[in-house]
């Protein structure tokens, strides 16, 4: 059974009535072909959900981001920059400003690295004719991972020498 109904669907009158249909059903039984054109009220008669009870995805997304949004104090906090308060951006799922970023950065990491597969910070493509390719952007995200780690373990002296690895590794190409 195939159902389509909204502005995909084909334009045809219901089978019961002369309102416009707005669910079709296409059915295979025994090999024959049944088709069912039916208004909202119709379907909603013979037990097919119409569009209006699905929700649209950006309802979803921000229901999705109310649930998993982290801690309660995270409510209270605010934007120093625009004045968005984080309860605004689980509402609307829109920060008001870069600043945003920072100022809710505890209760959002959670949700970025879940949306981007764990990852924390942009690397970037490079082009193919560089020659350089994934690998070199590979290692250069594992250097950056052992400097945060460096830093975190407060290992500054290995710290300071993979910064300089970093930088002398990203100048030899640019």
């Amino acid at each position: 059974m195939v159902l389509v109904w909204g502005p995909q669907a084909v334009k045809k009158i219901c089978d019961k009535c002369n309102h416009p249909a707005t669910v079709h059903e296409v059915e295979i039984v025994k090999g024959q072909k049944i088709e069912k054109h039916l208004c909202d009220d119709h379907a909603r008669e013979e037990g097919i959900a119409v569009g209006a009870d699905y929700k649209p995805i950006n309802e979803l997304l921000t229901n999705f981001v109310k649930m998993h949004s982290g801690s309660a104090p995270a409510h209270d906090l605010v934007c120093d920059n625009c004045g968005m308060g984080f309860s605004e951006f689980r509402e609307n799922s829109l920060l008001g400003c870069p600043q945003c970023y920072i100022a809710f950065e505890a209760p959002l990491s959670p949700l970025l690295e879940r949306a981007q597969d764990n990852g924390t910070h942009h690397i970037g493509k490079v082009p193919q004719r560089c020659g350089i390719g994934e690998r070199r952007q590979e290692q250069l995200l594992r250097m950056r991972n052992r400097l945060a780690e460096a830093v975190k373990s407060e290992d500054f002296e290995l710290a300071a020498r993979l910064r300089d690895d970093i930088s002398q590794f990203e100048g030899v190409v640019e």
